[in-house]
């Protein structure tokens, strides 16, 4: 399906089909997709928790404010980006090195840099896991609207709670909930936007 069509039908979920489910394979691809998305140096500092099974939903639903569709949806999707991602990141650049795509020097150059940006700077690191796990979700939305399904960013829900009760390490910030599923009746359709006038300048 043309991408136009795919950002043009989304709709923000909020009523899903309980009784429908998705496969272990289609979890992994709608997140092996996710992480095509871009990332600083390409650290990919993002973690995704497939929440799938009744007891995992309702120990998120206390989390979540009681918002039934993280309940009802097949699968809720807790996206996290990842602190320090310079600590890591010689080793994820190794497969770029291994792929021919650039070599060892340029890796340590870029591992240079990301420490000394990142190193010392706790608010560029927080910054760089929301921007990085924001636009994973988004690739993750336009995935799952690709294979038929629908989705909904999630806000409402405690970050601190969920990171205890889903056992997340001191490095994951929970971004955001995205419950992903067969839509049920009901839904509005995806609401306007501001005209581009109202939000685009040319300089």
């Amino acid at each position: 399906m043309n991408i136009n069509t795919l950002i043009e039908q989304r709709i923000s979920c909020n009523y899903f089909a309980a009784e429908q489910t998705v496969s272990n394979a289609q979890v992994a691809e709608l997140i092996r997709l996710a992480t095509l998305a871009p990332s600083a140096y390409n650290s990919q500092n993002w973690r995704f928790v497939a929440v799938r099974s009744a007891a995992a939903k309702a120990r998120l639903l206390q989390h979540a404010y009681g918002q039934d569709k993280v309940q009802q949806a097949a699968v809720t999707f807790i996206v996290c980006g990842r602190l320090a991602p310079h600590a890591e990141l010689h080793a994820t650049l190794q497969a770029t090195v291994d792929a021919g795509i650039f070599d060892a020097g340029l890796q340590a150059t870029m591992v240079h840099y990301a420490t000394e940006g990142y190193g010392n700077n706790p608010q560029l690191q927080r910054d760089e896991a929301i921007r990085s796990a924001s636009l994973a979700a988004m690739t993750l939305m336009l995935a799952a609207e690709g294979m038929g399904l629908a989705s909904c960013p999630m806000i409402g829900f405690d970050a601190a709670a969920v990171a205890q009760e889903f056992g997340l390490g001191a490095d994951d910030i929970p971004v955001m909930l995205l419950p992903v599923g067969v839509a049920a009746s009901g839904n509005w359709p995806q609401k306007p936007r501001k005209p581009v006038a109202a939000v685009l300048e040319m300089v």
